[in-house]
């Protein structure tokens, strides 16, 4: 039975639905601004960021008055489906909430079956694993709000959401292996470190996967890839844990498919959630300075840099305008370099475009240092 109400969709382009039937939003502009509340959904968004996130830092004397007949558009659009588009697209302090159930929006169903997954998968359940993280992959119709790539916070919105995709491709082809399913994920795999070549653990799971079907060729020639891709790209060796997997191969030391649950990805991704809350809204972000200051984590996407307009200005020269962005997926906080002139540092290495932040992490933007912290609520 189709849900009641309006569903909402973002793994994908920008979606309203109403007892499966799309229903037209409007302008780029007016589905900008529908696509920042979804995203921050039940939480209050600033009238300023939204501007500045539709409009960006030039944003027109008209941008505000805009951004009122958009709100109104879309409460009309709202009633016109049976909702009460005031009560669910509410005024608040200091601007607006969208107040929906979060399994009306793709991107919670995503969540929620991924983090049923990391449980079962970390209890040993891998067939359950398999299950929850096939569906988790369901919500997805496309890339991330692809009709809205025009705008910045879509953009590194869009990045964060991608690396939990491809983790959750990973996770599920672990699990596939775990039940004696690797015949059938190789496929996948080789079009997932294709699209992905510098991800090694999808590359260690397409190694294991074919060593464990009696293709050690296979698997020697996959770490060859890898190994060449690296070099001939970052100038950099694959990690010790893939060279060691590469001399166990080597040596044909016989593979458990079914690996202890601790030493999964997914209890890889449950030591994370236990340090950066995967969406349990417990935990509260911050980035600590080495003078003490406290820099809050809020919404969605923090940006920080330079200018005034960032959630996080920095009084620092060698800090760009528009720096870098920290991104809460509802499952983790990505931190994410906005075409930075100096790049962004983590744990004292310069990130490629972006990495997944943990408790305790030591962040450097520009001269500036960092201790991303955090705490209960």
């Amino acid at each position: 039975m189709p849900q009641r109400g309006p569903v909402f969709g973002l793994l994908g382009p920008l979606q309203m639905t109403v007892d499966d039937t799309v229903v037209p939003i409007g302008t780029p502009k007016q589905r900008a601004v529908l696509a920042s509340l979804v995203m921050n959904r039940n939480r209050p968004v600033a009238a300023d960021s939204l501007i500045n996130a539709v409009w960006g830092e030039d944003a027109p004397a008209e941008a505000r008055a805009s951004l009122h007949a958009y709100v109104s558009n879309l409460r009309r659009l709202l009633g016109s489906v049976g909702v009460d588009g005031r009560s669910m697209l509410e005024k608040v302090s200091p601007g607006y909430r969208l107040n929906i159930d979060e399994l009306s929006v793709d991107l919670g169903r995503f969540i929620r079956e991924r983090n049923a997954g990391v449980q079962a998968a970390t209890a040993g359940r891998f067939d359950k694993a398999s299950s929850h993280y096939s569906n988790a992959l369901a919500q997805w119709r496309g890339d991330v709000l692809e009709d809205l790539r025009a705008f910045d916070f879509v953009s590194v919105f869009a990045t964060a959401m991608t690396d939990e995709k491809i983790a959750t491709h990973i996770a599920l082809a672990e699990s596939e292996i775990a039940c004696g399913r690797a015949k059938l994920i190789t496929g996948e795999l080789e079009r997932l470190v294709a699209e992905h070549p510098f991800r090694e653990p999808a590359w260690e799971q397409l190694m294991i996967a074919y060593y464990v079907s009696a293709r050690q060729s296979d698997a020697l020639d996959a770490y060859q890839r890898l190994k060449t891709v690296l070099a001939d790209e970052l100038g950099i060796d694959p990690s010790r844990a893939l060279r060691d997997l590469h001399e166990r191969i080597l040596r044909q030391e016989p593979m458990d498919a079914k690996p202890p649950p601790d030493t999964t990805l997914a209890g890889t991704f449950i030591s994370l959630a236990n340090r950066t809350a995967i969406n349990t809204g417990k935990e509260r972000a911050q980035l600590r300075a080495a003078t003490g200051e406290c820099y809050p984590v809020k919404g969605v996407a923090t940006r920080i840099g330079r200018r005034s307009d960032n959630d996080i200005a920095l009084n620092d020269p060698r800090v760009s305008r528009h720096h870098a962005v920290i991104i809460d997926t509802g499952t983790s906080f990505v931190l994410i370099d906005a075409r930075s002139a100096n790049g962004v540092e983590l744990d004292h290495k310069r990130i490629r475009g972006s990495a997944p932040l943990s408790d305790g992490c030591h962040v450097r933007i520009g001269e500036s240092d960092f201790r991303f912290e955090l705490s209960p609520r």
